[in-house]
């Protein structure tokens, strides 16, 4: 499948540009704060991190400080202007470059420091305002971007399966809908939601945390986001934005309804985001709807709310409440049909429900060859024809888009035991099948090692 599509340069699709209308604003959101006004932060909780950082990393210079908190050197120097005059700091050592100040707290500075540690550990990059960040996934949304079919074909040259799938997801996706895919376990869903992510091309820019009514919410997150190339927006210069590709975020079976909210952890004092916030400005997949703890009606009726006013709600063990952006493109998995999850309020709201099925013949060869390429896997004259004929249809097997890859893993591995060269034999498929759905052998044979020596070993043992 082709991740890297060159052919795609269209503004509208690349989303490296914001909005309409709202370039000036964004670029001047984006651009390095010259003050303490610029960040948007109140002057006491930048002062409060600075004495925290001091406390927890020792005596430090003002470059340590703009690399620990990404503020500029006129941020701080007004800051720590105002913790000198207030008898909190002091500096220890003056330089001859304006960055070469080292500063240690006082006692009354250690004293606040430990103080304001004890509420909160948060000492990384200052964040940002929930305002500025609600105007800036506004600018970037993933709801501007428009996929035309030549895109998809483009991006998908070697999908395997109907391509009217891919027109049915994409189409909803580019109407702001969400889509709902169904269909059996190992049919491709998973693989086929993932991949829609690949769509989203360019970048966009990811605060490290907010601010909000005092508190801090981690949002950017070195497992999820990952980092765009280089120069990819080169007007965001304030560095308390982390520039990144669209975020393609999963949530599986340890999906719960608390999950979906601000995880606030006692011991450090501050929050981390819900998965949906942090999928902001591109894809949020619910894998496997219905394994999930908690009952699926609940968790939809999670969903009604941001899917149709396109905001979230959440509250601060403060008792603050506030609206944060629902900016991504939904997609559900699922092996349950829309009859089973009986959900009419929730199903309305879909673009498009999408069923996943087996593939036909044809494209089950396709993808058992691409299979056999990719592991480097020889066939034998009619192994295949046996596997259609023999196994599947004599077991009424569906030929779900998995098994060519799971079969032939375990045929793989098996032979490498032996010491053999893989090769895709009547036999070793048999032996395959049986250790990979668990049934007992139909024939006691010899297998034959490379070595000229044989063994009696049962299919399946």
């Amino acid at each position: 499948m082709n991740a890297n599509n060159p052919g795609t340069d269209h503004a509208t699709q690349s989303g490296q540009a914001p909005v309409a209308g709202t370039q000036s604003t964004c670029a001047t959101l984006l651009r390095a704060p010259r003050s303490i006004a610029d960040t948007g932060l109140p002057a006491l909780f930048i002062a409060q991190l600075l004495l925290k950082s001091i406390l927890q990393n020792g005596k430090s210079s003002l470059g340590d400080l703009m690399a620990r908190h990404c503020l500029t050197a006129a941020v701080l120097e007004e800051t720590i202007g105002f913790l000198v005059r207030e008898h909190l700091v002091e500096i220890a050592h003056r330089g001859n470059s304006d960055v070469d100040v080292h500063l240690r707290l006082t006692e009354a500075g250690r004293e606040l420091a430990a103080h304001e540690a004890s509420r909160s550990t948060y000492c990384g990059p200052a964040p940002v305002s929930l305002e500025t960040y609600v105007s800036v996934v506004n600018a970037y949304s993933v709801k501007s971007i428009h996929i035309a079919q030549s895109d998809v074909r483009a991006a998908f040259a070697r999908f395997i399966a109907d391509m009217s799938l891919l027109d049915c997801a994409v189409a909803a996706l580019n109407a702001g809908r969400p889509v709902m895919l169904y269909g059996p376990a190992g049919s491709g869903k998973t693989y086929l939601a993932e991949r829609l992510g690949r769509l989203l091309q360019g970048a966009v820019p990811i605060p490290y945390a907010l601010y909000v009514a005092g508190d801090v919410i981690q949002i950017h997150d070195p497992l999820l986001h990952r980092d765009a190339a280089p120069g990819a927006l080169a007007g965001v210069t304030d560095r308390r934005w982390r520039v990144c590709e669209r975020p393609v975020i999963m949530s599986g079976g340890e999906l719960t309804l608390a999950l979906l909210d601000l995880q606030y952890n006692a011991n450090s004092g501050f929050y981390q985001a819900p998965p949906h916030m942090k999928a902001n400005m591109g894809l949020y997949v619910v894998d496997d709807l219905g394994r999930q703890r908690v009952a699926p009606n609940e968790l939809l009726n999670r969903w009604i709310t941001p899917l149709d006013r396109g905001v979230d709600q959440f509250a601060l063990q403060s008792g603050a409440r506030f609206v944060s952006p629902f900016d991504v493109w939904p997609v559900f998995s699922t092996n349950l049909t829309p009859a089973e999850l009986n959900d009419n309020a929730f199903l309305r709201r879909l673009g498009s429900k999408i069923h996943v099925g087996a593939l036909c013949a044809d494209d089950y060869r396709r993808v058992f060859d691409a299979q056999c390429a990719a592991l480097g896997v020889e066939i034998e004259a009619g192994a295949f024809e046996y596997l259609l004929n023999q196994l599947h249809q004599r077991s009424r097997t569906p030929y779900l888009a998995c098994y060519p890859a799971d079969l032939l893993g375990v045929l793989r591995s098996f032979a490498l035991y032996h010491g053999d060269v893989p090769t895709v034999t009547e036999y070793r498929l048999t032996h395959a099948w049986h250790c990979y759905f668990g049934a007992a052998p139909e024939h006691d044979q010899t297998y034959p090692s490379h070595s000229g020596q044989s063994d009696k070993r049962h299919a399946g043992a």
